[in-house]
């Protein structure tokens, strides 16, 4: 990896991922997958016709031509069914939530997509700017490597260890001790541990693409205040959308981070279109790693290949799809 940062770009059948890493590790996982509906992609502004108006939830719902959104409002907005507003996707849909919206002002016409928000390119241009994304098989592999790490629920190492979860209500981190220290670490260690601790977690939440209440257990008693909430802020950034707590008397310490992107376990391990778009791409890793055989086929089940056949296809005449339903949904072999 050249200098502290790199890109990558795989561009597979069907859906394109974006992953950029940086000296600690993997920081961003981008995916934008061709069946998704743009108009409900971060950044999307569309105009809406409010369908129903919600006091008890603060917010209205808005059509917005093939999809439905979830506008905040203020008591005095004065925002009423059937009004056409223009708005702007400040959150992607998760679990069974749909888009959150910000209006940018009222609106005529039927309701429509006026801007997509970003690709997976211009994303990695905002976030990594000046870097030239690797593609290709390197970028394949980038994107399994970011996700087996983002997946795994604890990051130890000769520093703290550090473990993140989360439930529906809330993120959850305890900072502990490493297992390897073998010693017993005075108050400068302890703050040097939780500083440390706070950015391996900052990153992992980043990774999954989480938000929401988060609750971190810090490593040892009598916390300086100011000094952890400091570290908070230089490891989770200074976005004034990210409200910051006191660490309480139990050694905890909570914040509340914005819900941007859909979570990412949602987006890998949900339905057949992302079971078929990684038949794909392990195909097209397949057919990167040996360019001398006339043929790759990839071996799954017969729902996956059917709905894999159309991606498999553009990957040219040397790849096939092969159906065996005695395989399970999730299971795909390269031959």
């Amino acid at each position: 990896m050249s200098g502290d940062r790199e890109a990558y770009i795989d561009d597979s059948p069907g859906e394109t991922r974006g992953i950029i890493e940086g000296e600690q590790g993997f920081e961003h996982i981008l995916i934008e997958r061709e069946a998704d509906d743009p108009a409900l992609r971060l950044g999307a502004v569309s105009v809406g016709r409010v369908t129903r108006v919600e006091p008890g939830l603060s917010g209205a719902f808005l059509d917005l031509g093939a999809a439905e959104g979830f506008l905040p409002l203020k008591r005095d907005a004065g925002v009423h069914v059937g009004q056409k507003v223009e708005v702007e996707v400040v959150a992607e849909p998760r679990e069974a939530k749909g888009a959150t919206l910000k209006m940018l002002g009222l609106a005529e016409g039927e309701a429509r997509l006026i801007r997509p928000g970003p690709g997976v390119a211009e994303w990695l241009e905002r976030l990594a700017p000046g870097l030239s994304p690797i593609t290709g098989k390197a970028a394949i592999e980038a994107g399994w490597a970011a996700i087996e790490e983002a997946e795994t629920p604890a990051m130890p190492g000769g520093g703290p260890d550090v473990a993140v979860e989360r439930t529906r209500a809330m993120i959850t981190v305890d900072i502990d001790q490493s297992a390897v220290s073998g010693k017993c670490l005075n108050a400068r260690d302890r703050q040097r541990a939780n500083q440390e601790g706070l950015r391996i977690a900052a990153r992992l939440i980043g990774l999954r693409r989480w938000g929401g209440l988060v609750a971190v257990d810090l490593l040892g008693a009598g916390h300086d205040g100011a000094k952890i909430t400091a570290a908070a802020r230089t490891a989770f950034g200074a976005d004034p959308t990210i409200a910051y707590g006191p660490v309480n008397r139990f050694g905890v310490l909570q914040l509340v981070l914005p819900w941007r992107f859909t979570p990412l376990e949602e987006l890998i391990h949900t339905g057949m279109e992302a079971i078929a778009c990684e038949a794909a791409r392990k195909l097209n890793h397949g057919l990167l790693i040996d360019t001398a055989s006339a043929r790759i086929t990839v071996r799954c089940h017969g729902d996956v290949a059917k709905a894999a056949a159309p991606l498999v296809a553009r990957l040219g005449p040397r790849a096939h799809v092969l159906a065996d339903d005695s395989l399970p949904l999730t299971r795909v072999m390269i031959e």
